[in-house]
Protein backbone atom coordinates (compact mmCIF):
# COMPACT_ATOMS: atom_id res chain seq x y z
CA UNK A 1 0.00 0.00 0.00
CA UNK A 2 2.86 2.90 1.07
CA UNK A 3 4.67 1.88 -2.94
CA UNK A 4 0.76 3.18 -4.37
CA UNK A 5 1.65 6.79 -3.87
CA UNK A 6 5.29 6.14 -5.53
CA UNK A 7 4.09 4.35 -8.65
CA UNK A 8 1.18 6.87 -9.07
CA UNK A 9 3.51 9.82 -8.86
CA UNK A 10 6.09 8.25 -10.79
CA UNK A 11 3.07 7.82 -13.77
CA UNK A 12 2.07 11.24 -13.47
CA UNK A 13 6.09 12.31 -14.21
CA UNK A 14 5.98 10.22 -17.63
CA UNK A 15 2.51 11.51 -18.71
CA UNK A 16 3.79 15.31 -17.98
CA UNK A 17 6.98 14.50 -19.37
CA UNK A 18 5.59 13.06 -22.44
CA UNK A 19 3.25 15.92 -23.05
CA UNK A 20 6.46 18.14 -23.13
CA UNK A 21 8.03 15.75 -25.83
CA UNK A 22 4.72 15.97 -27.50
CA UNK A 23 4.82 19.92 -27.25
CA UNK A 24 8.48 20.11 -28.74
CA UNK A 25 8.08 17.36 -31.71
CA UNK A 26 4.96 19.69 -32.92
CA UNK A 27 6.47 22.54 -32.79
CA UNK A 28 9.64 20.89 -35.13
CA UNK A 29 7.37 19.27 -36.88
CA UNK A 30 5.60 22.85 -37.66
CA UNK A 31 8.52 24.25 -38.18
CA UNK A 32 9.63 21.92 -41.04
CA UNK A 33 6.21 22.44 -42.69
CA UNK A 34 6.52 26.54 -42.43
CA UNK A 35 9.95 25.87 -44.09
CA UNK A 36 9.23 23.87 -46.67
CA UNK A 37 6.48 26.08 -47.48
CA UNK A 38 8.39 29.07 -47.24
CA UNK A 39 11.32 27.83 -49.20
CA UNK A 40 8.80 26.86 -52.42
CA UNK A 41 7.27 30.56 -52.14
CA UNK A 42 10.59 32.40 -51.92
CA UNK A 43 10.57 35.61 -53.47
CA UNK A 44 13.83 37.62 -52.64
CA UNK A 45 16.23 37.06 -50.05
CA UNK A 46 15.13 39.20 -47.51
CA UNK A 47 11.87 38.02 -46.82
CA UNK A 48 12.83 34.07 -47.05
CA UNK A 49 15.42 35.60 -44.06
CA UNK A 50 12.51 36.89 -42.42
CA UNK A 51 10.63 34.34 -42.64
CA UNK A 52 13.21 31.63 -41.13
CA UNK A 53 14.21 33.92 -38.44
CA UNK A 54 9.92 34.20 -37.16
CA UNK A 55 9.97 30.48 -37.73
CA UNK A 56 12.80 29.84 -35.40
CA UNK A 57 11.87 32.45 -32.41
CA UNK A 58 8.55 30.75 -33.00
CA UNK A 59 10.22 27.23 -32.79
CA UNK A 60 12.03 28.32 -29.90
CA UNK A 61 8.90 28.79 -27.48
CA UNK A 62 7.63 25.71 -28.29
CA UNK A 63 11.28 24.09 -27.14
CA UNK A 64 11.51 26.71 -23.91
CA UNK A 65 7.13 25.75 -23.45
CA UNK A 66 8.39 22.21 -23.24
CA UNK A 67 11.59 22.35 -21.08
CA UNK A 68 9.53 24.05 -18.54
CA UNK A 69 7.31 21.17 -18.38
CA UNK A 70 10.47 18.84 -18.19
CA UNK A 71 11.37 20.41 -15.46
CA UNK A 72 7.79 19.78 -13.56
CA UNK A 73 8.07 16.19 -14.41
CA UNK A 74 11.55 16.15 -12.85
CA UNK A 75 10.17 17.76 -9.96
CA UNK A 76 7.07 14.95 -9.48
CA UNK A 77 9.72 12.09 -10.44
CA UNK A 78 11.90 13.48 -7.46
CA UNK A 79 9.23 13.31 -5.30
CA UNK A 80 8.59 9.94 -5.86
CA UNK A 81 12.34 9.08 -5.56
CA UNK A 82 13.38 10.31 -2.25
CA UNK A 83 17.83 9.44 -2.20
CA UNK A 84 20.21 11.30 -2.49
CA UNK A 85 21.60 10.50 -6.10
CA UNK A 86 18.13 10.92 -7.44
CA UNK A 87 18.22 14.61 -5.79
CA UNK A 88 21.34 15.44 -7.39
CA UNK A 89 20.39 14.35 -10.49
CA UNK A 90 17.69 16.48 -10.52
CA UNK A 91 19.36 18.97 -9.34
CA UNK A 92 21.87 18.83 -12.07
CA UNK A 93 19.27 18.52 -14.80
CA UNK A 94 17.01 21.04 -13.41
CA UNK A 95 19.86 23.41 -13.53
CA UNK A 96 20.85 22.48 -17.09
CA UNK A 97 17.20 22.96 -18.36
CA UNK A 98 17.31 26.20 -16.42
CA UNK A 99 20.44 27.49 -17.91
CA UNK A 100 18.83 26.31 -21.77
CA UNK A 101 15.69 27.89 -20.99
CA UNK A 102 16.92 31.09 -19.60
CA UNK A 103 19.09 31.97 -22.50
CA UNK A 104 16.72 30.57 -25.41
CA UNK A 105 14.27 33.20 -23.95
CA UNK A 106 16.99 35.58 -23.68
CA UNK A 107 17.51 35.09 -27.44
CA UNK A 108 13.88 35.19 -28.45
CA UNK A 109 13.60 38.38 -26.36
CA UNK A 110 16.00 40.14 -28.30
CA UNK A 111 14.81 39.09 -31.57
CA UNK A 112 11.48 40.47 -30.10
CA UNK A 113 13.21 43.81 -29.23
CA UNK A 114 14.41 44.29 -32.67
CA UNK A 115 11.54 44.69 -34.73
Amino acid sequence: MIEYPHVLLHDISVIIAMMAVLIMVYGVGLAVVKLIYNEFKRKDRLMCYNDREDLRVKLGSYILLGLEILIVADVIESISNRTYEDLILLGGIVIIRTLMGYFLDKELSLHDKKQ
